[in-house]
């Protein structure tokens, strides 16, 4: 298994101020996805999973978005005008793809082919966390499980959870692959053949320790048979 958090933090260096944002913004989910370091940090430490997690605010460049995206470096984040982020030179639009988006490119790259050169054909699974109410409406869905083109790993989780009392899970909600948010699925999933998903949590539920350890074992406790499951089983797997 190997672990990716793309909106992981909410830094943002010097040279950037703030993007014109006011500071106290910054701690919300505007800036990155509040809890899902440290749900992917427990699942880490649980299934013994490498995790890549960038350390740096989504509004300088959005990893889940390949260059050639007009978000992958948003003007407007929810309600939120970037003005920062506007009219930027094709220079300052390349230095942030370099700065920011390279670095992880080839960090994710590195991790899986080193598995794949050990013989292992790994699962990738994304933790993100999204707000309860979206431009004045309530989100019910607690815990999405999205997938793009792949859907075996999704298919499973969601079989797992038809019964569940605990969240109200849902398949690609509250986003699914046509608002653009599936690409590091597409690129490293569907290019390197390797099961993927991605968890989305509603981050009311992930705003203490407490929360946070429930869906952390939750989660734990969903993907462990994956790593044995026949399906998955790196063993049994072949190379696309």
């Amino acid at each position: 298994l190997i672990l990716v958090c793309e909106h992981a933090s909410n830094a943002i260096p010097q040279e950037y101020t703030t993007l014109g944002l006011p500071d106290h913004l910054l701690k919300f989910h505007v800036a990155w996805d509040p809890g899902a370091l440290k749900v992917a940090q427990i699942l880490s430490a649980k299934l013994d999973a490498p995790l890549l997690a960038t350390n740096y605010s989504r509004l300088l460049y959005d990893c889940n978005r390949p260059p050639n995206a007009p978000d992958a470096i948003p003007t407007q984040n929810e309600i939120f005008n970037i003005p920062g982020n506007r009219n930027l030179s094709e220079e300052a639009r390349l230095k942030r793809i370099e700065q920011f988006y390279r670095p992880y490119e080839t960090a994710l790259k590195n991790t899986v082919e080193a598995k794949l050169a050990q013989g292992q054909r790994p699962m990738l699974v994304t933790i993100h966390s999204f707000v309860p109410i979206f431009k004045a409406i309530a989100r019910k869905v607690e815990i999405g499980i999205l997938h793009s083109h792949d859907r075996r790993l999704a298919d499973y989780l969601m079989e797992q959870s038809l019964n569940d009392t605990d969240y109200i899970v849902q398949r690609n909600e509250p986003y699914g692959p046509e608002d653009g948010v599936t690409h590091t699925l597409d690129w490293i999933g569907r290019g390197y053949d390797l099961p993927n998903v991605m968890i989305e949590i509603r981050n009311d539920l992930i705003a203490d320790q407490a929360g946070i350890a429930k869906i952390a074992y939750w989660l734990t406790d969903r993907l462990l048979p994956c790593l044995s499951h026949p399906q998955f089983d790196s063993r049994t797997r072949q190379p696309a």
